[in-house]
């Protein structure tokens, strides 16, 4: 080792002027894709940047709307491979249409005269989405003229102009690069969540989506109601101004739930006026009522959405998911004059907005007050019942944060602020899951071919309680659910959520389903943000494995399915060995590696306004009912041995 180190010493590596490099605009974006978009990923996710290449794009079409320019918008998505978008605003000036889609910090939206209060302030967006794509082609039309951009992989290939009878405006063709996106598909679910958010924001913007037309009439209230899975106490409360708009009732659920936009942007995690908001509308609501009220109990059950347009807003990240800006706008514009809102701070615009609006309101309605009063009655009473059971089951957790022995913890967890990275593709506490598995023989597998920086494993004894129709007592009562939600950490909300991903990892048998059912049953009972912000899963695991050898080596396959395992049988044949997995246990630790690794297959859990979530579980998951029983018999499929 001396040796080794002396010799690290004698030869040094050279760092001479042939050390530096100068990378090109398009060759840093390639080079360093999560500076520009975050993450890679492959479209299994929403997070992932296939979707902010589009939403770069579609950024630009609606900055262009909001300067009153274009009423439409067209998105064709072909194979779910390759996407074009035509809107029918102004145009990229022709002169500079190439310069503004190939060079870096080039854009009109420096100049904030000619956009006000747009989300590509960067000069980044559609530049990135070039250099990550295998083919780009950019057109802008103005006046009678058309100028087309051919590139490939940020390298021009064409750039034509002739005259043309087309309307003004930009056409935007993209197909990303498959040797950055590894197998990656765009879900079209994800696209329609992104381009609702768009119309919800946009009233009067139409956006045909391969045909289909998406088209908001009222704004913050429309998404309100196609995204509650349940009925709302009250009327959503519906309040607007030029520079902001709210909309909140509250449900019959537990926990809070927001939805909150800057600019047209869905800033998925918050920030300083969706911090803002969720103080002033306590107070607010606590002033009205002049009673000794807690904030928690306020907002039990509350689902908002709030929305603001801030001046060069700035923040914490170049995916633009969370706001740092704390004035709604800067001192002074370019040519030295104070903007109307110039050193406003946030909190302060949206607090006088909330406390007179809502204020107003309430006042109006005594109707709504007095359904609000009720709930939060109701909220406080059931905090104060499990008042006593509380206080126990967080000492409990205390114990069991120093050592739990239901837990095997992982380095690196979401909440870690030190481990926040600026390259949000190599942010490690994206990757911080935990799986949620049944038994010591599967929590062992998992546990000795874990990655312990990022995967924690939480183990259940047996099957957990049914917790439909129980009250969030059973939370604390419940020694289980209990030391979960401390391994979470999300007693108090997601916001100090510990893992992204919460992965409920069983067996493949009815049994591994209907703990499944019992896991899900208990998180859309007392958690269901942590479903509907997208960070529930369930791990799937093959169910054979067929393998042949092959010159002495076994050649290896394992399959998730019937189809799957009858194409590896005619790949390996003849006569391969099968292996039918029955439990996790069962999967040797080396093996088990393969399934929780970088090709990790991962079911999302996801909760959309159609899903009649109370039915569903009334049905799966209540008393024994007749309906159920006579669904069982009628749907009993009977083997008969049949004699030849």
């Amino acid at each position: 080792m001396e040796e080794e180190y002396n010799e690290q010493i004698a030869n040094p590596v050279s760092y001479t002027e042939e050390n530096i490099r100068h990378l090109s605009d398009m060759e840093h974006v390639r080079t360093r894709p999560g500076m520009y978009i975050g993450r890679l990923g492959d479209g299994s996710q929403a997070e992932d940047g296939i979707y902010v290449l589009l939403k770069e794009v579609v950024d630009n079409c609606i900055d262009e709307f909001k300067m009153g320019a274009g009423k439409r918008i067209e998105i064709q998505m072909e194979d779910n491979l390759r996407v074009s978008v035509r809107d029918y605003g102004r145009g990229i000036p022709l002169g500079s249409l190439v310069d503004a889609v190939s060079m870096l910090n080039t854009g009109g939206k420096y100049d904030t005269k000619a956009f006000k209060k747009s989300v590509g302030l960067n000069g980044v967006g559609a530049k990135a989405v070039n250099a990550l794509s295998s083919r780009f082609i950019a057109r802008s039309v103005r006046d009678g003229q058309i100028r087309e951009a051919v590139f490939a992989k940020g390298e021009l290939i064409s750039d034509t102009t002739q005259s043309t009878e087309e309307e003004n405006g930009t056409y935007i063709f993209f197909e990303p690069d498959n040797t950055l996106f590894l197998n990656y598909h765009f879900r079209p679910e994800y696209i329609e969540t992104m381009l609702r958010n768009y119309t919800y924001l946009n009233t009067g913007l139409s956006i045909y989506y391969n045909g289909h037309r998406i088209v908001s009439r009222n704004g913050l209230e429309d998404l309100l109601n196609d995204n509650m899975t349940s009925q709302g106490l009250y009327p959503i409360v519906h309040l607007k101004d030029e520079d902001i708009e709210i909309a909140f009732t509250h449900s019959p659920q537990y926990g809070e739930e927001y939805y909150s936009f800057v600019n047209g942007q869905h800033t998925t995690q918050g920030g300083t006026h969706q911090s803002a908001f969720k103080e002033h509308i306590a107070r607010t609501i606590k002033e009205f009522y002049g009673k000794n009220m807690e904030f928690q109990d306020i907002r039990n059950g509350l689902v908002a959405a709030i929305a603001i347009n801030v001046i060069e807003p700035t923040f914490e990240s170049q995916t633009k998911i969370k706001l740092g800006s704390l004035t709604m706008a800067p001192e002074k514009d370019s040519d030295g004059n104070p903007y109307p809102l110039s050193g406003i701070s946030v909190n302060k615009f949206i607090g006088d907005f909330i406390k007179e609006n809502v204020d107003n309101y309430l006042h109006k309605h005594p109707d709504v007050a007095d359904v609000l009063l009720q709930k939060i009655q109701e909220s406080e009473k059931e905090r104060k019942a499990i008042a006593g059971v509380t206080k126990i089951a967080r000492e409990r957790a205390k114990k069991a944060n120093l050592h739990n022995r239901k837990l095997r913890d992982c380095r690196i967890h979401l909440n870690d602020l030190k481990g926040a990275k600026k390259d949000e593709e190599n942010d490690p506490r994206l990757e911080s899951s935990i799986f949620i598995t049944e038994g010591d023989s599967a929590s062992g597998s998992i546990t000795k071919s874990r990655d312990v920086n990022t995967q924690a494993v939480f183990s259940l004894r047996g099957k957990p309680l049914n917790s439909f129709g129980l009250t969030k007592k059973v939370v604390y009562e419940n020694e289980e659910f209990n030391l979960l939600q401390a391994a979470l950490n999300i007693e108090d909300g997601l916001d100090g959520l510990r893992y992204n991903k919460v992965i409920v990892a069983t067996d493949a048998d009815v049994d591994g389903m209907h703990i499944r059912l019992l896991m899900i049953t208990f998180f859309l009972q007392f958690f269901p943000d942590l479903i509907k912000k997208g960070h529930v899963y369930i791990l799937q695991t093959p169910l054979f494995r067929v393998r042949n050898r092959k010159k002495g080596v076994y050649e290896t396959i394992y399959c998730y399915t019937d189809e799957e395992r009858i194409a590896a049988i005619e790949k390996l044949g003849p006569n391969p060995e099968i292996t039918r997995f029955k439990g996790l246990g069962e999967i040797s630790p080396d093996e088990f590696r393969n399934f929780i690794g970088k090709d990790m297959r991962l079911e999302l859990v996801s909760l959309r306004k159609t899903d009649a979530v109370k039915e569903l579980l009334e049905f799966y998951m209540g008393k024994n009912t007749m309906e159920r029983q006579n669904f069982i018999i009628n749907n009993l499929v009977i083997e008969e041995d049949l004699l030849n």
